[in-house]
C-alpha cells in the first residue's frame, strides 16, 4: 500500500508541475505564433493536389498529332440517319448530302487534278444509291470493297489520283448490316479511318 501511495504521489506531482510550465510556456510565447504553429499544423492534410494538365486538341480528334508536314485526316461513316457521315482533313470538317450521289461523285472524280487526295464515305446505303458506272470509277481508284458493300453497310475510303498512298495507312473499312449486331437498328456502327499524310506525296 505504501509503494502505490508513492507512485500515486509521484504522478500527481508530475501532473502538477507539467501543468506548471505549460502555463508559464504560455506566458512567454507569443498568442500570434501559437495561432500560426496550429494552423501550419492543420494545413498539413489540405495540401494542394497535383493535377496533370489536360491533353491538348490535335488536329480531327487525333490522339496524338501528325508529324510535321503531314496532312491530318479522318472519315467516319454515318451512323442510320441521324448521325451523318463525316470528313475531316486538316481540321476542315465537311458534311455533305446530295440526291444525286452517283453523277455528283463521277463528276468530282473526273475534275480533280492530278494529285488530288479523294476521302469517301457512306451516309445510308451507297449499295443501291451507287450506279455501277460510279462503282468502276471508285474500284479504278484502288477500292477492294466497293463491290462487296451491301444494303446499308457503313464504307469508308481512302484514295490518291496521280500518286501512290503509303503502305502503311489503313485506306479502306467496311462494316455491313446485321440485325443482331447492328448499332442503330436497321443500320451497322460507324466505321471510322484516320490517318497523316506526308505534304510532299501530294
Amino acid at each position: 500500500p505504501l509503494a502505490v501511495f508513492v507512485k500515486l504521489a509521484g504522478f500527481l506531482l508530475t501532473s502538477l508541475a507539467a501543468w506548471h510550465i505549460g502555463c508559464f510556456l504560455a506566458y512567454l510565447i507569443p498568442k500570434e505564433t501559437i495561432k500560426t504553429s496550429v494552423a501550419n499544423l492543420q494545413d498539413i492534410g489540405k495540401q494542394p493536389l497535383l493535377r496533370a494538365p489536360s491533353p491538348k486538341r490535335q488536329k480531327c480528334d487525333h490522339w496524338s498529332p501528325c508529324p510535321l508536314g503531314d496532312y491530318a485526316y479522318r472519315i467516319l461513316s454515318g451512323g442510320g440517319k441521324a448521325k451523318l457521315a463525316k470528313i475531316c482533313f486538316e481540321d476542315e470538317l465537311c458534311v455533305t448530302d446530295s440526291a444525286d450521289r452517283s453523277g455528283e461523285m463521277m463528276t468530282f472524280i473526273n475534275k480533280a487534278p492530278e494529285g488530288s487526295l479523294l476521302l469517301m464515305v457512306t451516309q445510308d446505303d451507297g449499295s443501291t444509291r451507287l450506279k455501277n458506272d460510279a462503282k468502276t470509277l471508285v474500284e479504278k481508284l484502288g477500292s477492294k470493297e466497293i463491290w462487296n458493300m451491301k444494303f446499308r453497310s457503313s464504307w469508308a475510303f481512302i484514295a490518291a489520283k496521280g500518286f501512290k498512298l503509303p503502305d502503311n495507312i489503313q485506306k479502306e473499312k467496311i462494316e455491313h448490316s446485321d440485325k443482331k449486331n447492328n448499332k442503330y437498328g436497321g443500320w451497322p456502327a460507324e466505321v471510322q479511318i484516320e490517318g497523316c499524310i506526308p505534304r510532299n506525296l501530294i
